[in-house]
């Protein structure tokens, strides 16, 4: 139902790029996307019309990094449990350090960053949880890792062309990227649940 199922699209699409990066150790490349999202969670943090457009280049980076990551590992045969556990890990880490950055801010709300936060674990949670029982990883639901990244590009985006200064973080102040934590928070949610009822499903029927 996400961008996930289109993720073959994208491995044609990244193929000739990750063919000039099979040097590169995919470790490094997920350790680059993770410092990338550490700088785009300052620049959202600070923000202002210079580093808000900074964010949306970072964001752009490193969707493109996470995806090419176990691309490279794949097509050089390095593909391993300890590398996709490090890219799972940092993945986590740069999802809080992100909406993190957001809710703190001049953008964001930290009650809606909580929940916003909340619904990326957790469905993060679910998907790993149904590999852990033995159904294979489950990137599934409404909301995977890449629409949160389309939506924070974009939101983004309209944040520049409405209010690049940003009003402030009031309980009652909505941004653009005020709402995309809303979005979020609501859309995480409804992914974890999605992913546990399939799980249900599939182990019943085991």
């Amino acid at each position: 139902m996400g961008l996930a199922e289109h993720r073959a699209v994208a491995d044609r699409v990244l193929l000739p790029l990750a063919t000039r990066l099979q040097t590169v150790s995919p470790n490094a490349l997920s350790g680059l996307a993770f410092a990338v999202a550490v700088g785009a969670g300052f620049a959202f943090y600070f923000g202002g019309p210079i580093l808000l457009l900074a964010a949306i280049l970072l964001v752009f980076l490193n969707a493109i990094l996470d995806a090419l990551d176990g691309r490279v590992a794949k097509l050089t045969g390095r593909a391993s449990a300890r590398g996709d556990f490090l890219d799972h890990v940092l993945d986590r880490y740069a999802d809080v350090i992100m909406i993190g950055g957001i809710a703190l801010g001049r953008y964001g709300n930290v009650v809606l960053g909580f929940f916003a936060v909340l619904g990326v674990i957790l469905a993060s949670y679910m998907g790993t949880q149904a590999q852990a029982v033995g159904l294979g990883r489950d990137y599934g639901g409404l909301m995977g890792r890449a629409d949160r990244l389309v939506l924070l590009f974009f939101t983004a985006w309209v944040q520049v062309l409405a209010d690049p200064g940003g009003v402030g973080g009031g309980l009652l102040t909505y941004t653009p990227l005020t709402l995309a934590l809303i979005v979020l928070a609501v859309l995480g949610q409804v992914t974890a649940i999605q992913r546990a009822i399939v799980a249900w499903r599939r182990l019943g029927a085991s």
